[in-house]
Protein backbone atom coordinates (compact mmCIF):
# COMPACT_ATOMS: atom_id res chain seq x y z
CA UNK A 1 0.00 0.00 0.00
CA UNK A 2 2.61 2.56 0.77
CA UNK A 3 4.50 1.22 -2.15
CA UNK A 4 1.31 1.79 -4.41
CA UNK A 5 0.68 5.17 -3.04
CA UNK A 6 4.21 6.72 -2.51
CA UNK A 7 4.16 9.37 -4.70
CA UNK A 8 0.72 10.91 -3.52
CA UNK A 9 2.12 10.26 0.23
CA UNK A 10 5.33 12.51 -0.62
CA UNK A 11 3.81 15.19 -2.54
CA UNK A 12 1.30 15.25 0.97
CA UNK A 13 4.72 15.17 3.27
CA UNK A 14 5.63 18.41 0.76
CA UNK A 15 2.27 20.10 0.78
CA UNK A 16 2.20 19.69 5.11
CA UNK A 17 5.76 21.26 5.04
CA UNK A 18 5.43 24.32 2.57
CA UNK A 19 1.70 25.08 4.38
CA UNK A 20 3.31 24.81 7.66
CA UNK A 21 5.93 27.12 7.36
CA UNK A 22 3.68 29.34 5.73
CA UNK A 23 1.08 29.19 8.14
CA UNK A 24 3.85 30.17 11.19
CA UNK A 25 5.49 32.43 8.73
CA UNK A 26 2.99 34.46 6.59
CA UNK A 27 -0.49 35.03 8.92
CA UNK A 28 -1.86 36.07 5.80
CA UNK A 29 -1.73 32.62 4.48
CA UNK A 30 -4.20 31.03 7.18
CA UNK A 31 -7.15 33.57 5.88
CA UNK A 32 -10.11 31.87 4.59
CA UNK A 33 -10.16 33.71 1.42
CA UNK A 34 -6.51 32.36 0.98
CA UNK A 35 -7.39 29.00 1.16
CA UNK A 36 -10.53 29.86 -0.60
CA UNK A 37 -8.40 31.63 -3.69
CA UNK A 38 -5.71 28.43 -3.75
CA UNK A 39 -8.71 25.77 -4.27
CA UNK A 40 -10.63 27.49 -6.39
CA UNK A 41 -7.42 28.30 -8.46
CA UNK A 42 -6.85 24.37 -8.56
CA UNK A 43 -10.27 22.96 -9.46
CA UNK A 44 -10.35 23.92 -12.62
CA UNK A 45 -6.64 22.96 -13.40
CA UNK A 46 -7.46 20.08 -11.48
CA UNK A 47 -10.27 19.20 -14.01
CA UNK A 48 -7.91 19.65 -17.31
CA UNK A 49 -5.44 17.42 -15.27
CA UNK A 50 -7.71 14.52 -14.98
CA UNK A 51 -8.15 14.30 -19.14
CA UNK A 52 -4.43 14.62 -19.31
CA UNK A 53 -3.70 12.20 -17.35
CA UNK A 54 -5.84 9.76 -18.89
CA UNK A 55 -3.93 10.33 -22.23
CA UNK A 56 -0.53 10.43 -20.77
CA UNK A 57 -1.54 7.15 -18.66
CA UNK A 58 -2.59 5.99 -22.43
CA UNK A 59 0.83 6.86 -23.92
CA UNK A 60 -0.17 9.73 -25.47
CA UNK A 61 0.42 13.92 -25.10
CA UNK A 62 -1.76 17.07 -25.37
CA UNK A 63 -0.31 20.26 -25.55
CA UNK A 64 -3.72 22.15 -27.33
CA UNK A 65 -5.84 22.23 -23.85
CA UNK A 66 -5.18 26.12 -23.33
CA UNK A 67 -5.92 26.58 -26.99
CA UNK A 68 -9.33 24.35 -26.82
CA UNK A 69 -9.96 26.76 -23.08
CA UNK A 70 -9.38 29.90 -24.69
CA UNK A 71 -12.19 28.94 -27.20
CA UNK A 72 -14.75 27.39 -25.32
CA UNK A 73 -14.60 30.40 -22.98
CA UNK A 74 -14.78 33.24 -25.69
CA UNK A 75 -17.82 31.51 -27.41
CA UNK A 76 -19.13 31.33 -24.54
CA UNK A 77 -18.66 34.68 -23.30
CA UNK A 78 -20.14 35.80 -26.53
CA UNK A 79 -23.09 33.74 -26.03
CA UNK A 80 -23.83 35.25 -23.22
CA UNK A 81 -23.59 38.39 -23.63
CA UNK A 82 -25.97 38.00 -26.26
CA UNK A 83 -28.38 37.01 -23.50
CA UNK A 84 -28.39 33.01 -23.99
CA UNK A 85 -29.35 31.38 -20.94
CA UNK A 86 -26.49 29.86 -19.17
CA UNK A 87 -27.28 26.12 -19.41
CA UNK A 88 -27.28 26.64 -23.08
CA UNK A 89 -23.97 28.50 -21.92
CA UNK A 90 -22.20 25.34 -20.05
CA UNK A 91 -23.92 22.77 -22.79
CA UNK A 92 -21.60 24.88 -25.76
CA UNK A 93 -18.76 25.02 -23.73
CA UNK A 94 -18.80 21.12 -23.01
CA UNK A 95 -19.64 20.35 -26.77
CA UNK A 96 -17.12 22.30 -27.98
CA UNK A 97 -14.48 20.83 -25.68
CA UNK A 98 -15.68 17.30 -26.50
CA UNK A 99 -15.76 18.21 -30.88
CA UNK A 100 -12.26 19.54 -30.43
CA UNK A 101 -10.84 16.81 -28.40
CA UNK A 102 -12.70 14.10 -30.43
CA UNK A 103 -11.24 15.68 -33.80
CA UNK A 104 -7.53 15.05 -32.00
CA UNK A 105 -8.26 11.38 -31.25
CA UNK A 106 -9.84 10.69 -34.60
CA UNK A 107 -6.43 12.41 -36.22
CA UNK A 108 -4.43 10.16 -33.79
CA UNK A 109 -6.70 7.32 -33.31
CA UNK A 110 -7.32 6.42 -36.77
CA UNK A 111 -5.23 8.32 -38.74
CA UNK A 112 -1.93 7.32 -36.69
CA UNK A 113 -0.63 10.85 -36.76
CA UNK A 114 1.83 11.17 -33.85
CA UNK A 115 -0.13 12.96 -30.76
CA UNK A 116 2.30 15.67 -30.40
CA UNK A 117 2.01 16.57 -34.14
CA UNK A 118 -1.76 16.89 -34.02
CA UNK A 119 -1.80 19.05 -30.86
CA UNK A 120 0.89 21.23 -31.57
CA UNK A 121 -1.26 21.90 -34.88
CA UNK A 122 -4.45 22.31 -32.79
CA UNK A 123 -2.43 24.43 -30.48
CA UNK A 124 -1.27 27.11 -33.40
CA UNK A 125 -4.07 26.95 -35.33
CA UNK A 126 -6.20 27.82 -32.44
CA UNK A 127 -4.54 30.10 -31.31
CA UNK A 128 -4.16 32.28 -34.51
CA UNK A 129 -8.07 31.47 -35.28
CA UNK A 130 -8.61 33.45 -31.62
CA UNK A 131 -6.26 36.27 -32.99
CA UNK A 132 -7.97 36.69 -36.18
CA UNK A 133 -11.49 36.40 -34.49
CA UNK A 134 -11.22 38.88 -31.49
CA UNK A 135 -8.69 41.05 -33.39
CA UNK A 136 -7.36 41.47 -29.34
CA UNK A 137 -10.56 42.61 -27.61
CA UNK A 138 -11.83 41.21 -24.80
CA UNK A 139 -15.61 39.84 -24.44
CA UNK A 140 -17.01 41.68 -22.08
CA UNK A 141 -19.81 43.80 -20.74
CA UNK A 142 -21.20 40.38 -19.37
CA UNK A 143 -24.67 39.91 -17.84
CA UNK A 144 -25.35 39.46 -14.24
CA UNK A 145 -25.53 35.64 -14.23
CA UNK A 146 -22.52 34.75 -16.02
CA UNK A 147 -20.70 34.70 -12.45
CA UNK A 148 -23.36 32.24 -10.88
CA UNK A 149 -21.02 28.94 -11.48
CA UNK A 150 -17.70 30.82 -10.66
CA UNK A 151 -19.13 32.92 -7.37
CA UNK A 152 -21.61 30.51 -5.74
CA UNK A 153 -20.33 29.52 -1.88
CA UNK A 154 -21.61 26.12 -0.55
CA UNK A 155 -20.79 25.33 3.12
CA UNK A 156 -18.36 27.94 2.93
CA UNK A 157 -16.30 26.58 -0.42
CA UNK A 158 -16.95 27.88 -4.12
CA UNK A 159 -18.44 25.73 -5.96
CA UNK A 160 -16.20 25.03 -8.83
CA UNK A 161 -14.02 23.34 -5.48
CA UNK A 162 -16.92 20.88 -5.19
CA UNK A 163 -17.55 19.85 -8.57
CA UNK A 164 -13.51 19.52 -9.11
CA UNK A 165 -13.83 17.17 -6.11
CA UNK A 166 -16.52 15.03 -8.01
CA UNK A 167 -14.86 15.19 -10.56
CA UNK A 168 -11.83 13.88 -9.52
CA UNK A 169 -13.27 11.03 -7.49
CA UNK A 170 -15.52 9.91 -10.54
CA UNK A 171 -12.78 9.24 -12.78
CA UNK A 172 -10.34 7.97 -9.97
CA UNK A 173 -13.44 5.72 -9.93
CA UNK A 174 -13.16 4.42 -13.57
CA UNK A 175 -9.55 4.47 -14.12
CA UNK A 176 -9.43 2.14 -11.28
CA UNK A 177 -12.79 -0.12 -11.29
CA UNK A 178 -14.12 0.34 -15.01
CA UNK A 179 -13.15 -1.89 -17.74
CA UNK A 180 -12.32 1.11 -19.73
CA UNK A 181 -10.10 2.27 -17.19
CA UNK A 182 -7.59 -1.18 -16.95
CA UNK A 183 -7.80 -0.74 -21.30
CA UNK A 184 -6.14 2.55 -20.98
CA UNK A 185 -3.47 1.28 -18.78
CA UNK A 186 -2.78 -1.71 -21.07
CA UNK A 187 -2.64 0.59 -24.00
CA UNK A 188 0.28 2.95 -22.36
CA UNK A 189 2.10 0.17 -20.43
CA UNK A 190 2.13 -2.35 -24.03
CA UNK A 191 0.34 -1.26 -27.12
CA UNK A 192 1.20 -4.31 -28.96
CA UNK A 193 0.43 -6.88 -25.79
CA UNK A 194 -3.01 -4.61 -25.89
CA UNK A 195 -3.73 -5.71 -29.06
CA UNK A 196 -3.12 -9.09 -29.18
CA UNK A 197 -5.42 -9.55 -25.97
CA UNK A 198 -8.39 -8.01 -28.03
CA UNK A 199 -8.56 -4.21 -27.14
CA UNK A 200 -9.28 -1.62 -29.68
CA UNK A 201 -6.59 0.44 -29.23
CA UNK A 202 -7.81 2.97 -31.41
CA UNK A 203 -11.14 3.32 -29.50
CA UNK A 204 -9.64 3.58 -26.91
CA UNK A 205 -6.96 6.71 -27.91
CA UNK A 206 -10.03 8.39 -29.27
CA UNK A 207 -12.18 8.19 -25.91
CA UNK A 208 -9.33 9.51 -23.89
CA UNK A 209 -8.65 12.90 -26.14
CA UNK A 210 -12.30 13.00 -26.60
CA UNK A 211 -13.25 13.08 -22.78
CA UNK A 212 -9.80 15.16 -22.06
CA UNK A 213 -11.75 17.57 -24.26
CA UNK A 214 -15.14 17.08 -23.00
CA UNK A 215 -13.07 18.02 -19.17
CA UNK A 216 -11.29 21.27 -20.67
CA UNK A 217 -15.24 22.55 -21.64
CA UNK A 218 -16.14 21.58 -18.21
CA UNK A 219 -13.25 23.31 -17.07
CA UNK A 220 -13.67 26.85 -18.86
CA UNK A 221 -16.91 27.02 -16.99
CA UNK A 222 -15.27 26.79 -13.79
CA UNK A 223 -12.62 29.01 -14.35
CA UNK A 224 -14.04 32.42 -16.27
CA UNK A 225 -17.53 32.41 -14.55
CA UNK A 226 -15.30 33.72 -12.05
CA UNK A 227 -14.32 37.01 -13.91
CA UNK A 228 -16.79 39.60 -15.48
CA UNK A 229 -14.85 39.48 -18.29
CA UNK A 230 -13.28 36.63 -21.13
CA UNK A 231 -9.79 37.51 -21.89
CA UNK A 232 -8.29 36.81 -25.54
CA UNK A 233 -5.21 35.34 -24.01
CA UNK A 234 -7.72 32.93 -21.35
CA UNK A 235 -5.66 29.12 -21.03
CA UNK A 236 -1.84 30.84 -22.09
CA UNK A 237 0.53 28.42 -20.78
CA UNK A 238 -2.48 26.26 -19.38
CA UNK A 239 -1.03 22.80 -21.16
CA UNK A 240 2.40 23.11 -19.54
CA UNK A 241 1.11 23.79 -15.92
CA UNK A 242 -1.19 21.08 -16.38
CA UNK A 243 1.47 18.33 -17.76
CA UNK A 244 3.81 19.53 -14.86
CA UNK A 245 1.04 19.16 -12.38
CA UNK A 246 0.35 15.30 -14.00
CA UNK A 247 4.28 14.24 -13.79
CA UNK A 248 4.93 15.76 -9.97
CA UNK A 249 1.42 13.30 -9.34
CA UNK A 250 3.62 9.80 -10.33
CA UNK A 251 1.90 9.55 -13.52
CA UNK A 252 4.84 7.65 -15.90
CA UNK A 253 5.58 10.37 -18.84
CA UNK A 254 6.20 7.30 -20.77
CA UNK A 255 2.65 6.14 -20.11
CA UNK A 256 1.12 2.78 -18.53
CA UNK A 257 0.75 4.05 -14.66
CA UNK A 258 -0.67 7.22 -12.98
CA UNK A 259 -3.61 8.59 -10.83
CA UNK A 260 -5.86 11.30 -10.85
CA UNK A 261 -5.60 11.79 -7.60
CA UNK A 262 -1.85 12.32 -7.73
CA UNK A 263 -2.53 14.50 -10.36
CA UNK A 264 -5.14 16.58 -8.16
CA UNK A 265 -2.40 16.47 -5.40
CA UNK A 266 0.33 17.56 -7.97
CA UNK A 267 -2.12 21.21 -9.43
CA UNK A 268 -2.23 21.36 -4.72
CA UNK A 269 1.41 21.19 -4.71
CA UNK A 270 1.99 23.77 -7.51
CA UNK A 271 -0.72 26.37 -6.87
CA UNK A 272 0.90 26.72 -3.01
CA UNK A 273 4.22 26.86 -4.59
CA UNK A 274 3.00 29.92 -6.92
CA UNK A 275 1.08 31.05 -3.75
CA UNK A 276 4.43 30.66 -1.26
CA UNK A 277 6.60 32.65 -3.86
CA UNK A 278 4.08 35.73 -3.42
CA UNK A 279 3.63 35.99 0.35
CA UNK A 280 7.75 35.15 1.42
CA UNK A 281 8.16 38.53 -1.97
CA UNK A 282 10.24 36.39 -4.00
CA UNK A 283 9.75 37.66 -8.34
CA UNK A 284 6.72 35.52 -9.64
CA UNK A 285 9.66 34.40 -12.73
CA UNK A 286 10.90 31.69 -10.52
CA UNK A 287 7.80 30.38 -11.02
CA UNK A 288 8.36 28.64 -14.29
CA UNK A 289 12.17 27.94 -13.47
CA UNK A 290 10.83 25.82 -9.91
CA UNK A 291 8.30 24.02 -12.70
CA UNK A 292 10.61 23.01 -14.37
CA UNK A 293 12.71 21.68 -11.97
CA UNK A 294 10.01 19.48 -10.39
CA UNK A 295 9.56 17.86 -14.11
CA UNK A 296 12.70 16.94 -13.80
CA UNK A 297 13.03 15.36 -10.85
CA UNK A 298 9.89 13.48 -11.09
CA UNK A 299 11.01 12.27 -14.52
CA UNK A 300 14.31 11.17 -13.58
CA UNK A 301 12.82 9.31 -10.46
CA UNK A 302 10.43 7.29 -12.87
CA UNK A 303 13.22 6.68 -15.03
CA UNK A 304 15.42 5.06 -12.15
CA UNK A 305 12.14 3.18 -10.52
CA UNK A 306 11.47 1.80 -13.49
CA UNK A 307 14.89 0.69 -14.66
CA UNK A 308 14.40 2.31 -18.36
CA UNK A 309 18.16 4.24 -17.73
CA UNK A 310 19.35 0.89 -18.65
CA UNK A 311 17.53 -0.20 -21.46
CA UNK A 312 19.34 0.37 -25.15
CA UNK A 313 18.56 3.91 -26.90
CA UNK A 314 16.86 2.42 -30.17
CA UNK A 315 17.62 5.47 -32.83
CA UNK A 316 14.49 6.18 -34.78
CA UNK A 317 15.31 5.03 -38.89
Amino acid sequence: MMMRWGRELTILAALALLSGYLSLTQPNFRDAFTLSTILTNAAYVGVVGIGMTMVIVAGQIDISVGSMLAVCALIAGTLARAGAPMFLVVLTSLALGLGMGALNGALIAYLRIPSIIVTLATLTALRGAIVWWTKGYWVMPLPPGWKFLGTTHILGLPLPVWIGWAAVLAAAYVLAHTIIGREVYALGSNPQAARLAGIDTARVTFWVFAVSGLLVGLATMLHVTRFSMVQTQEGLGLEFLVITAVVVGGTNIFGGSGTVVGTYLGVLLLTVTSSALTFLGISATWDQAIRGAFILVAVTADIVRTGRWRQPVRWAR
